[in-house]
């Protein structure tokens, strides 16, 4: 048993006085660990938490600067997460100078990386049988990742951003300091191995109003496949409606487009035919977007559809 000093519980005494207080909050530093007390009583697999920092914000032309990623042991029934059993994190050059604002936010500099190259062998091994690749905003990381290493597009991926339902279970935001203040920790955010960290600190915990393990949640998003439904030859005059509605605009393919969930599919169906075109049957594309080709740049499956 660990004998505390007196000015070790001072401050326990301190904190707990606070804490019972209902005009304050304790937030205390995110702690560094690797088993979280869970004995698994059923099947357990592996999957990834994966971060990456990079030049900038384009997919074509900056690169990524630094890759971190955690491997982990979850309980397949619940969700819940073991412990973490490999970690890999490494820097790598991009071969130009970092412009000044990426730095301002990741604190990343030239004479960091300078010489460095991401050991490919060793996050080959790290994500090895993994079930699932999880990025908090894994429609920028995945790209990024899978433009520097290929072998990464063979593997499902999940959005703990996006496949999470926080505003459901009462929260304001779904940023990861945000989401961390929120679980009652702080931490140095934007170096690739620390957000790892406060994303499984944050995933491992029950959710405040379903009680459920987030990362169960995620796995049941990720496990559904999403369709992206194609509202093509959409009238002119919808496109307000359209982006109320939260389709997005393909410049490419001069077409609106929004994913929703595989069982929504039918509903937001029948809203484009009422609302878009007017009652009558008109023909759209769905693209079937799994957890291998969701949040990537290249398309799912696609098929045309009268609704």
């Amino acid at each position: 048993m660990t004998t505390l000093t007196e000015d070790e519980r001072s401050l326990r005494d301190a904190l707990a006085l606070v804490e019972a207080h209902p005009d304050y909050r304790v937030l205390r530093r995110l702690q560094v660990a690797s088993e979280f007390g869970i004995r698994p009583s059923g099947t357990t697999a592996t999957a990834v938490v994966l971060d990456t920092e990079t030049t900038g914000m384009s997919r074509e032309s900056d690169q990524v600067i630094e890759l971190a990623l955690l491997r982990f042991e979850y309980e397949v029934d619940s969700g819940a997460i073991v412990r973490i059993t490999d970690v890999y994190s490494g820097l790598e050059d991009p071969g130009r100078p970092i412009p000044p604002e990426s730095t301002a936010i990741h604190g990343i500099t030239d004479e960091m990386v300078a010489g460095h190259a991401l050991d490919e062998q060793r996050v080959a091994e790290v994500v090895r049988d993994a079930t699932l690749v999880v990025a908090h905003n894994a429609g920028f990381d995945r790209p990024f990742v899978e433009a520097r290493l290929p072998m990464f597009a063979n593997l499902p991926w999940g959005c703990s951003l996006e496949q999470v339902p926080w505003a459901d279970e009462g929260f304001r935001g779904a940023k990861l300091e945000y989401l961390g203040w929120a679980s009652g920790f702080f931490y140095e955010a934007h170096r690739s191995e620390t957000d790892c960290r406060a994303l499984i600190e944050v995933l491992r915990r029950p959710l405040p109003k379903s009680g459920r393990i987030a990362f169960k949640r995620l796995l049941e998003a990720a496990a559904e496949p999403a369709l992206r439904l194609w509202a093509t030859g959409s009238p002119f005059e919808t496109k307000d409606l359209l982006r109320e509605r939260g389709y997005r605009w393909d410049a490419e393919r001069r077409c609106w487009h929004r994913v929703v969930a595989k069982s929504l599919a039918k509903e937001e169906s029948e809203w484009l035919k009422l609302a878009v075109y007017g009652g009558r049957p008109a023909q759209i594309e769905v693209e079937v977007l799994d957890a291998r080709v969701r949040f990537s740049d290249r398309p799912g499956p696609r098929r045309m559809r009268v609704i």
